[in-house]
C-alpha cells in the first residue's frame, strides 16, 4: 500500500478502479496474478462488458499510471483495461 498524502483539510490517497476485460480461458490465472500485486487492495469478478475490477491505491496519479501500464496490462490474458481515478479521504 502506498503512503497517504496531506491536503484538502485531511489525509487522502489516490485510488484507481481498473475495469479489466480478460480472455475467457485466462480468467483464473489473471485473477491470481492480480492478487500478487501489492497495490491491488480489492479485486472482484464482474458480469457484463468487463470481467474484473481492481481497486488500486497509489501515492500519486503518475504512480497509478505506472501500476496500470507496467504491472497490470502486462499480464497475459488481459485484452484491455479502463481506469477510473479518484481520491480516498481520511
Amino acid at each position: 500500500m502506498e503512503e497517504k498524502n496531506e491536503g484538502h483539510g485531511g489525509y487522502f490517497m489516490i485510488v484507481g478502479f481498473v475495469l479489466i476485460h480478460v480472455s475467457p480461458v485466462h480468467e483464473r490465472e489473471v485473477f491470481r496474478k492480480l492478487r500478487e500485486i501489492p497495490e491491488v487492495v480489492e479485486l472482484h469478478y464482474l458480469f457484463g462488458p468487463y470481467d474484473l475490477i481492481a481497486k488500486i491505491e497509489a501515492s500519486d496519479y503518475e504512480r497509478l499510471g505506472e501500476i496500470v501500464v507496467e504491472k497490470i496490462r502486462r499480464i497475459d490474458g488481459i485484452l484491455y483495461t479502463s481506469t477510473l481515478r479518484g481520491l480516498k479521504f481520511y
